[in-house]
């Protein structure tokens, strides 16, 4: 073992009557990528939670350098030479790189009469950068970045601390395929320096090109562990999942002669997208697909009132309006899940009952009084319906896996009963378990009536989920096609097209 190798002994973690980790053991060698993966609830989070300080175990122990460790904080674990690459982007966008970088630590670059001495945080920044092989412009406001250069921003940020293990939670997870490679050409230099990296991921394809090993946890125990050269896909996924059954999509209705419930005309908000147009029958799911910036997300917020728009109409069961608010779209039967559930999606202090009922309390509600009794069938209703694991709905929605915390957005919507739902990113940071369970039950809605606009980075799950898609490049439809008559390198070709 050497001085930057990370070993658990019997390490359990329990969330009162939850079992989150039990009796883990296992080492990581020193200079390695090592994927860390298990399907949501596993106790892979947790267990880097408590490698990087965030939590503390219930039992055993932790060893960096073959030495026992004990952090109360994350400000323990940097100390200890540990950094943690999270999901979800921390930047302050209206601050420049270099601003961000020394967010928290502006202290050490002090100059005369205790003022910040900004010539000096800049030189810092752009020595920081040049030295890990990051090629930004420390002047440059982060709200100009690419997410890709978000990302590698966050990593380099990390890196200000020179930690000898680096922890990745979920750090590609809103990138596309070119900015993932940028996050592995830094990640591969970092190797190459002697970092050991532990790295958490759904998607399966990235540890074959970045890791060294994998390892795999199930139900909170250690199942598995082997060098990537000696691991196939269909291995991993048995390990992960057992003999779980997972939901295969059924035979989809010809919907050619059903009505149309929604028809979207001449949508435009300049620069993101123009003269979008397309209908959407009772039923229907409708994939859009397109690389990251193409618009995606901004069509269905403009859809949806949660942006202005600069022209176009929505026509809703022969209702014609310009979206002005979500107030207004959602009384016409409109739900949207947004792509950022953290902090869009979800309100994290409250609690999964709570959560539930936030978009349908004027339905629940008797002469605008409300109770947690009326609450209650509705509630339970989606946790049956949904198969949402939570141990108590009286729980903060912050202590669920990701999968269910995604189940809860999107039974939010269902408890309200929309016409039209429109699903932004639903399987981002989600295992593949939980991601065909949510394929179910988005097949079981569309069967009973409800038209589902969804939107993936992944365009596999596109080809899989979706009836019909309509292809995006810079803001603009390009292509339309049945999904059935489109394949996956057609998909690829149009929205990379020049």
């Amino acid at each position: 073992m050497t001085a930057t190798s990370v070993e658990f002994r019997n390490l359990s973690k329990n969330f009162g009557p939850v079992n989150a980790l039990v009796d883990f053991s296992h080492a990581f060698a020193a200079g390695e990528i090592h994927a860390l993966m298990g399907r949501n609830g596993s106790g892979k989070s947790t267990a880097i939670k408590i490698l990087g300080g965030v939590l503390q175990p219930s039992s055993g122990e932790v060893h960096v350098g073959g030495n026992p460790v004990h952090f109360a904080n994350p400000k323990d674990a940097q100390a200890a030479g540990i950094a943690t690459v999270y999901q979800e982007l921390s930047m302050v966008p209206g601050l420049t790189v270099a601003e961000n970088l020394f967010l928290g630590d502006l202290g050490a670059v002090r100059g005369k009469a205790g003022l910040i001495d900004w010539g000096r945080v800049n030189r810092l920044a752009q020595d920081h950068l040049y030295r890990i092989g990051v090629d930004l412009d420390p002047r440059c406001e982060v709200s100009r970045l690419s997410v890709g250069q978000q990302q590698i921003l966050e990593i380099a940020k990390a890196m200000r601390s020179d930690p000898s293990i680096l922890i990745f939670d979920e750090a590609t997870s809103a990138l596309a395929n070119r900015e993932v490679e940028q996050v592995f050409k830094l990640m591969r230099d970092l190797k190459a320096r002697g970092v050991t990296m532990l790295y958490v991921t759904h998607r399966m394809s990235e540890i074959f090109e970045i890791a060294d090993t994998c390892t795999v946890l199930r139900d909170g125990r250690f199942v598995s562990e082997g060098r990537m050269s000696a691991l196939s896909h269909r291995m991993i996924v048995d390990q992960m999942f057992g003999d779980a059954e997972i939901a295969r999509k059924p035979a989809r209705p010809n919907l050619t002669e059903a009505p149309a419930v929604l028809s979207v005309k001449g949508l435009s908000r300049s620069p993101q997208f123009e003269d979008v147009s397309f209908s959407v029958r009772r039923g229907e799911i409708l994939g859009i697909a397109g690389i990251l910036g193409s618009g995606r997300t901004e069509i269905l917020r403009g859809i949806f009132g949660a942006d202005p728009t600069d022209a176009g109409t929505v026509t809703i069961d022969g209702t014609t309006v310009r979206p002005k608010s979500p107030l207004q779209m959602k009384a016409l039967g409109f739900g949207l899940t947004p792509e950022n559930r953290k902090e869009v999606g979800l309100v994290q202090a409250q609690s999964s009952h709570s959560n539930l009922c936030m978009a349908s309390l004027r339905k629940l509600a008797s002469r605008a009084i409300i109770t947690r009794e009326m609450e209650r069938p509705a509630v339970d209703q989606q946790i049956r319906d949904l198969a949402i694991k939570t141990g108590d709905p009286d729980s903060p929605v912050s202590t669920l896996s990701g999968g269910n915390q995604q189940k809860i957005v999107v039974g939010k919507w269902l408890s309200y009963g929309p016409k039209v739902l429109l699903l932004d990113e639903p399987t981002r940071g989600i295992d593949l378990q939980a991601k065909r369970q949510l394929f179910d039950i988005i097949w079981q809605k569309a069967e009973a009536g409800l038209s589902i606009i969804f939107v993936s980075s992944e365009l596999e799950e596109i080809l899989e989920v979706t009836d019909r898609v309509i292809m995006l490049r810079h803001g603009r439809i390009v292509a339309e096609a049945q999904t059935q008559d489109v394949s996956l390198q057609d998909l690829y070709d149009i929205c990379l097209g020049e």
